[in-house]
């Protein structure tokens, strides 16, 4: 039973990568490096963007349930 569980498993699995080889990978000109016949795109660096923020510390603290002296407060976790 266990045997043919794990069979049909790998079956599933071997299908799965099967599909995944089929699959077409279009490039962006990023440098890649080739295993196995697939492309893999590697150390794709992207320039950093500054993002001006719409809502202020005061914003989010005060929908916060819980916070004090401009902390938000939270259950210990550990």
């Amino acid at each position: 039973e266990e045997k043919k569980e794990l069979l049909s498993d790998m079956d599933s699995i071997l299908s799965y990568v099967k599909q995944i080889e089929e699959m077409k990978i279009e490039t962006t000109g990023e440098p890649c490096v080739f295993t196995q016949g697939s492309p893999v795109v590697v150390n794709v660096w992207r320039e950093d963007e500054i993002k001006v923020q719409e809502f202020s510390k005061e914003v989010i603290t005060k929908q916060f349930p819980d916070a004090q002296d401009g902390f938000l407060k939270v259950k210990k976790i550990l």
